[in-house]
């Protein structure tokens, strides 16, 4: 079984910076690649980026050039570095156990609770 939980949210102005981290129990990168989503109040769920089991990385438009995705060492935490945050970047994020085909994230079950992100004056 996959347990997934993130950390890192919190509060910040406009332009700031917060990392993420999606903390997994096991290997999960022997079975699943990652995604990092996000649900503002009101909105769906979006992704926002994924990272593979081979350590390719894809980012939706919204975030290209202002998050970043890395790996830790052991791999199974996956950090999500945000910069020149927005205000529409506020919402919950979360992380998913799945598998990132054809530029599409098909996530399973195993999800986290999701942390926070408030970026505002």
């Amino acid at each position: 079984q996959v347990r997934l939980v993130e950390l890192g949210g919190g509060f910040v102005q406009p332009g700031g910076s917060l990392r993420l981290a999606c903390a997994a129990s096991g290997s999960i990168f022997s079975s699943y690649d990652l995604g990092w989503y996000r649900q503002a109040p009101g909105k769906q769920r979006e992704l926002v980026a994924a990272i593979t089991s081979g350590g390719n990385m894809h980012y939706e438009d919204f975030v290209r050039g202002r998050f970043t995705l890395s790996m830790g060492s052991p791999k199974n935490t996956v950090y999500l570095q945000m910069n020149a945050l927005r205000t529409e970047d506020t919402a919950v994020y979360y992380c998913a156990a799945g598998a990132f085909s054809g530029g599409s994230f098909y996530a399973t079950d195993y999800w986290g609770p999701g942390t926070q992100v408030t970026v505002s004056t």
